[in-house]
């Protein structure tokens, strides 16, 4: 298994990340979570999580052990896969997404796409205990503007297996009630995942 790898950021967007290490490029599927927290170039160490498939391997990366963990303990949920854990991994912090399994709160999870009653339910029975013992720290997101934010989020909306076409309208909608303010493509992401 890969633990993580450090290397400069060749490629960056808020779906994956490619990072360059000894000149090979992986490329790394990412939250927005890390995304917000990654920077834009420079050098960057993410642990990572490595998904074996059918088809392909997939590379899952965290720029904290904390997230890794808890990316972890949500695909070991039945019904949760890589992707879902994913998607709610971008749509609430590690702090939120805990609280919510503490607190006895499916509502919460079953608002991500992906993830219904009953898998809600599961992930709050089999995670509760677990989580119950840690205090989490509050954390603050780090949101990066950027001129192309409306093309990369519905870039990252595409990728997450939304229709091109039904996330453009929501992102429309997103931009026209904020009246102009320049959201970062993090933000516009976080707030479409709320609407589809």
């Amino acid at each position: 298994m890969i633990a993580y790898i450090e290397g400069r950021i060749a490629e960056k967007n808020p779906v994956y990340v490619v990072i360059e290490c000894n000149g090979i490029g992986y490329m790394i599927n990412i939250s927005l979570y890390t995304y917000s927290r990654i920077p834009e170039s420079g050098d960057v160490k993410l642990f990572t999580h490595l998904t074996i498939k059918e088809d392909a391997y997939v590379l899952y990366g965290f720029t904290t052990e904390n997230e890794k963990e808890l990316f972890g303990e949500l695909i070991s949920v039945s019904g949760v896969g890589p992707n879902t854990a994913r998607v709610l991994l971008s749509s609430y912090s590690p702090v939120e997404t805990k609280k919510a399994i503490v607190e006895n709160n499916p509502d919460v999870l079953q608002s991500i796409k992906g993830i219904g009653a009953k898998t809600a339910q599961r992930i709050v029975i089999d995670l509760r205990e677990r989580f119950k013992k840690e205090t989490p720290t509050k954390e603050e997101f780090l949101a990066t503007p950027n001129n192309t934010a409306k093309n990369e989020a519905l870039s990252a909306l595409v990728m997450l297996g939304f229709a091109k076409n039904t996330a453009e309208k929501v992102l429309n909608k997103i931009a026209g009630s904020y009246n102009g303010q320049n959201l970062s493509a993090e933000a516009l992401v976080k707030e479409a995942l709320k609407m589809l």
